[in-house]
């Protein structure tokens, strides 16, 4: 794992010159978490899909990413889309932009059975873990995605400075449910995401798979593409990646990650 700043990360994106599909985060990475991309940012990643191709990779489901992302993007002509691929939910489901529209190419929605189990196990590993819930929480604390069912501590609709005032005073709690789950959901994939939330999906479905899809659609090598995230420490989100063998940068703000499209644009022209 790359941990850069400055002229570090000025020589690294410009080191990725060669890589022909550049792989990223959304929350934390592209846009402040569940934040919309801001201008600048649609601005960079627009000049960007003109050069490479690009797959953005994000715990939310389709909707959240529509609403976050894609929107931000109606600048670009569907040529330029068409270099793009949305992997919601953890790699768990892909879509593409064809005939003008997203289209599903892939997706591993969970069963009602499954989902039955996981839903039941949440309040007993809460218990176990001695969780005390929030006086206030804004919105669903446990949501269904289809392919994926999240628990997110203060709710999916809180606001960013709750969520990380939540965050800096959690004390390894998710880390604790986590471990929980894990003993009764030996058959799913269970991870820390985000900054409230814990995911839970079949086994197997994580952003390392979601990279391996996208390679294997591609008829692409590992080699071939660059990871950029700001989870890719051991217990983040993005840390699932390293399986593959791919390429990596951590940034630590989305100013890092406008910093390091900006001067891979520049090593470009």
């Amino acid at each position: 794992m790359d941990i850069l700043n400055g002229g570090e990360l000025a020589e690294k994106a410009a080191s990725l010159f060669p890589k022909r599909i550049i792989f990223f985060d959304l929350d934390g990475t592209l846009a402040l978490s569940k934040a919309d991309l801001d201008r600048e940012m649609a601005e960079l990643l627009r000049a960007l899909l003109g050069k490479k191709t690009v797959s953005v990779i994000g715990g939310g489901g389709f909707l959240q990413f529509q609403k976050q992302f894609l929107d931000k993007l109606a600048a670009c002509s569907a040529k330029e889309l068409a270099n793009l691929f949305i992997q919601p939910t953890s790699g768990a489901k892909m879509y593409r932009f064809v005939d003008n529209i997203w289209q599903l190419e892939y997706n591993n929605t969970l069963t009602e059975e499954e989902k039955s189990i996981i839903f039941s196990m949440f309040p007993q590993a809460l218990r176990d873990i001695d969780y005390i819930e929030p006086e206030i929480t804004y919105g669903e604390v446990l949501e269904d995605r289809e392919s994926q069912i999240t628990f997110s501590a203060l709710g999916q609709k809180a606001p960013l400075e709750e969520k990380e005032k939540w965050k800096r005073e959690e004390n390894g709690l998710r880390l604790k449910l986590k471990a929980a789950l894990e003993e009764y959901l030996p058959e799913f994939e269970v991870r820390v995401a985000g900054t409230t939330s814990v995911d839970v999906t079949k086994k197997g479905i994580d952003k390392a798979y979601g990279v391996g899809k996208l390679l294997e659609i591609l008829d692409s090598r590992v080699d071939d593409a660059v990871y950029i995230g700001d989870s890719l420490f051991e217990g983040g989100n993005d840390h699932a990646v390293f399986k593959t063998g791919i390429d990596t940068i951590q940034v630590n703000h989305v100013d890092d990650t406008k910093h390091i499209v900006g001067k891979f644009l520049e090593a470009d022209k």
